[in-house]
């Protein structure tokens, strides 16, 4: 036997023993996942990073109490830990990392609203759309809106500060968390905020963890704030001749009006949603505007009306409104459709660039640009009325040449978004796939102060080691 097969058998041998004193301090087996083909489930996020390491194990608590033994493990042996939601995540923030643990979070699921409060008091692991359901029963609303909102969890989501289609009015996660519980990276548990509206004591500790990606802390509970239910939506759906025009209304358009989802899809997305399913679009558009408004009543009619006018006035082909809240969503649901529509073309690099909305038709503009200059095909699809765009780079997996020319594309558009004052990402999180870019935003100043923070709450580096900083 030669020395480098001692050593790993060594290796491993330490490393069982590791594994089973976590899982006698979890107390049992079914807290813990050791087999091969079942760690690969929990290997990837939806980016599917190709760097994605290979876990000792996959620690799946069913408390909070759970969360802070694995933490207090992990920390004691400093083994690096991957908190982990559902894996519909876009940037790699929650790939695993080698030799490290994923900390599942997929029981934690419990779900209570307080209508005197006003709030919802969620665990992780509950989805968007169950906290959306169960605030429904009570008049209520949970306004953050992903496109993945029936498969995305509320964790995730406050990992990356998820926004989606209504947060061009209603505002994006961080808008409606009012507390946490969160675990830090020795095992100690802490509560931020609570049911309280406003509450400035001390510094805003709370904002911190929202948004931080798992790397200085896991959120083991969320107080969310819930708004009355949303009225019936009027909808107006246009298309256009050119991508450019449908951005030159939406700066018209977000000038006087704010409606409540303002939706962008490109001629690339348009088709790859039709070629799924039959839908009614227009295949010959170079792109189309989704705009809905929830003032209620006649209010709702008056203010599509608006848009309509200035859709008209910009060279629209064709607008159609509708004030049947049924045949709205049908039109939301083409575009929360687009990321899995497209996914059928090939391998996809998932960009969230956003820019100031006046600058929006210079973004779109370039992204265009950066798609010939490569040869490579980038449907895109955008929060139009934030200026938060989803350029989705299709590349063949198998093709050195192809990986190579979307690499090309995809860190180009990211240099372009920067390059107009813009964000590497709106609401993706940077996770690890855009964790190069992050400095050529942020800066040395406010990089070394990130690095401080986390250096200060995760001395020993074990949080998500390798996502954003």
């Amino acid at each position: 036997m030669t020395t480098s097969e001692v050593r790993a058998g060594l290796g491993r041998k330490v490393a069982a023993d590791l594994v089973a004193e976590l899982v006698s301090e979890l107390g049992g087996e079914q807290f813990v996942i050791i087999d091969p083909d079942l760690i690969e489930n929990y290997r990837y996020d939806w980016a599917r990073d190709p760097a994605a390491g290979r876990p000792l194990a996959v620690v799946r608590p069913e408390d909070a109490a759970g969360v802070a033994t694995a933490m207090r493990w992990a920390h004691r042996h400093r083994i690096a830990v991957v908190p982990r939601g559902a894996g519909s995540g876009l940037s790699g923030g929650s790939s695993a990392v080698e030799g490290g643990i994923v900390l599942s979070l997929d029981r934690l699921r419990a779900i209570e609203i307080d209508v005197d409060c006003r709030v919802a008091i969620v665990e992780p692991g509950a989805l968007n759309a169950e906290v959306k359901a169960a605030a429904r029963e009570h008049g209520l609303w949970y306004p953050p809106d992903p496109s993945s909102f029936e498969i995305c969890s509320i964790g995730g989501n406050i990992a990356t500060n998820a926004g989606g289609l209504c947060c061009v009015k209603y505002g994006v996660t961080s808008d409606y968390v009012l507390g946490l519980d969160v675990v830090l990276a020795d095992g100690t548990p802490i509560s931020l905020g609570g049911k309280r509206l406003k509450d400035v004591a001390g510094l805003s500790l709370l904002k911190l963890f929202v948004g931080s990606e798992g790397t200085l802390g896991v959120v083991t509970r969320a107080v969310l704030r819930l708004i009355p239910a949303q009225q019936p939506p009027s909808t107006l759906v246009a298309f256009f001749d050119t991508v450019a025009q449908a951005a030159e209304a939406v700066v018209a358009i977000t000038r006087t009006t704010r409606p409540a989802m303002l939706e962008l899809m490109d001629s690339a997305s348009i088709n790859a949603v039709e070629d799924v399913r039959s839908m009614g679009l227009d295949r010959t558009a170079g792109a189309l505007l989704l705009a809905q408004s929830d003032v209620g009543g006649s209010g709702a009619s008056a203010e599509i009306a608006q848009v309509r006018a200035v859709c008209d006035s910009v060279g629209a082909r064709e607008v159609f409104t509708t004030d049947d809240p049924v045949e709205g969503e049908l039109f939301a649901a083409a575009r929360r459709a687009a990321f899995p529509a497209i996914e059928r073309r090939g391998a996809l690099m998932l960009e969230d660039v956003g820019v100031a909305v006046p600058l929006l038709p210079r973004l779109l503009e370039g992204i265009t640009e950066i798609a010939e200059r490569n040869g490579v095909e980038i449907p895109t699809v955008a929060h139009a009325g934030d200026g938060n765009t989803h350029p989705i780079v299709v590349y063949d997996v198998n093709d050195p040449d192809s990986r190579r020319r979307a690499n090309s594309a995809f860190a180009e558009i990211m240099r372009l978004a920067i390059s107009l004052d813009g964000t590497i990402t709106g609401e993706h999180g940077v996770g690890r796939l855009k964790k190069d870019h992050l400095p050529d935003q942020l800066g040395p100043e406010v990089m070394a102060i990130s690095r401080a923070i986390k250096n200060a709450l995760d001395p020993s580096g074990i949080l998500n080691p390798g996502a954003v900083l």
